[in-house]
């Protein structure tokens, strides 16, 4: 399992950020990344789906994709994450076609405050375009490939999502100190207004 946790460094801004945080997006989005940058800078425990479900399997992704189709994939995924979002403190990446299920999504946003990160298809094939474990991008076009997924997804994403944030060409580090902002900004609104759900704070793509 992909679990980190680290003591919270000092900053300026030390008010702590509540609750599970959960990050979805699309294949490149970046959301393992800075899953575990953001775990280790607030001390919470980072968690990534997929390599949950290797670990529980005991096999690659791709080798599930070829055995049991996308649909037995879609199947597990769901049966993790109905596991790992009962969890606390936690910062959650999902897969990238976690949400297309109504009850995944329903789930997510119950469970966490769920953050999408947001960027244009040329950046995601640039990210992915050398990595042979995602078997939907096995094909003679993948770019071709992302687009459809993101005209399918990118939706479904925006449904879910309490906050969008652009997670294109920026430094891990810097996207994470923006996010961590605007959780605080998120949960401070949430305070002043009494427990609910959280509303969206919806930062479009530049």
């Amino acid at each position: 399992m992909q679990r980190s946790k680290t003591p919270t460094p000092k900053y300026s801004d030390t008010r702590p950020i509540p609750g599970n945080i959960i990050l979805i997006g699309m294949m490149g989005a970046g959301k393992t990344t800075v899953g575990r940058l953001l775990a280790n800078l607030i001390g919470k425990t980072f968690i990534d789906v997929d390599h949950e479900i290797q670990q529980r399997t005991g096999v690659g992704i791709p080798i599930i994709f070829e055995i049991e189709g996308e649909a037995g994939f879609r199947k597990r995924e769901s049966e993790v994450l109905r596991d790992v979002v009962q969890q606390q403190n936690i910062v959650l990446a999902t897969g990238g076609g976690a949400i297309l299920h109504p009850d995944n999504r329903a789930l997510l946003r119950k469970h966490g405050t769920v953050i999408y990160l947001c960027a244009p298809v040329t950046e995601l094939r640039r990210r992915t375009h050398q990595d042979k474990n995602r078997p939907l991008l096995q094909t003679g076009n993948a770019y071709a490939k992302l687009l459809e997924l993101f005209a399918q997804r990118d939706p479904l994403y925006r449904e879910t999502a309490h906050i969008i944030m652009d997670s294109g060409k920026q430094s891990a580090r810097a996207f994470v100190q923006k996010l961590m902002q605007k959780l605080r900004q998120l949960n401070q609104g949430t305070a002043d207004t009494g427990p609910k759900d959280p509303p969206p704070v919806k930062k479009q793509p530049e």
